[in-house]
């Protein structure tokens, strides 16, 4: 993973990446008032359910960062809900380079952690992963 460095606009970067299902949130965070922005646009606008604002902004509600660090966040592949997981699981990882002593309150949480759970493949015969035709006797 990237580390935290030095830039000409900013003092310091904390760059991380979070992953959920198909989905991936790359997360730039430095130090400022609390802006968020997901691929241009303000988060609230982008995660448009209150649920997934939540889930999404759980690690730095956690550690009470909400106000500290602006936050520019790119998101590709998969669907709101895992942008919203992947931005969640960014975030907790960059807090962790910018702040090493918020890293034992996030692992206690779960924040750190990848969710491995992915789409389970299709088999031949079947008409989803498990759903199978209907039986017909005759």
């Amino acid at each position: 993973m990237a580390e935290g460095k030095v830039t000409k606009k900013q003092a310091v970067e904390f760059i991380a990446t979070g992953r959920r299902k198909s989905s991936i949130a790359r997360v730039r965070m430095q130090p400022g008032k609390g802006k968020i922005t997901v691929n241009g646009r303000e988060i609230g606008e982008y995660l448009q359910r209150d649920t997934l604002l939540l889930v999404a902004l759980q690690p730095l509600e956690k550690v009470g960062a909400r106000e500290k660090y602006d936050v520019t966040i790119k998101c590709d592949g998969g669907g709101i809900a895992g942008q919203a997981g992947a931005i969640c699981h960014g975030l907790a990882r960059a807090l962790v380079k910018a702040n090493e002593t918020y890293k034992a309150e996030l692992k206690e949480a779960g924040f750190l952690t990848r969710d491995p759970r992915m789409k389970e493949r299709k088999k031949y015969g079947l008409k989803k992963a498990r759903k199978a035709p209907q039986f017909s006797k005759r």
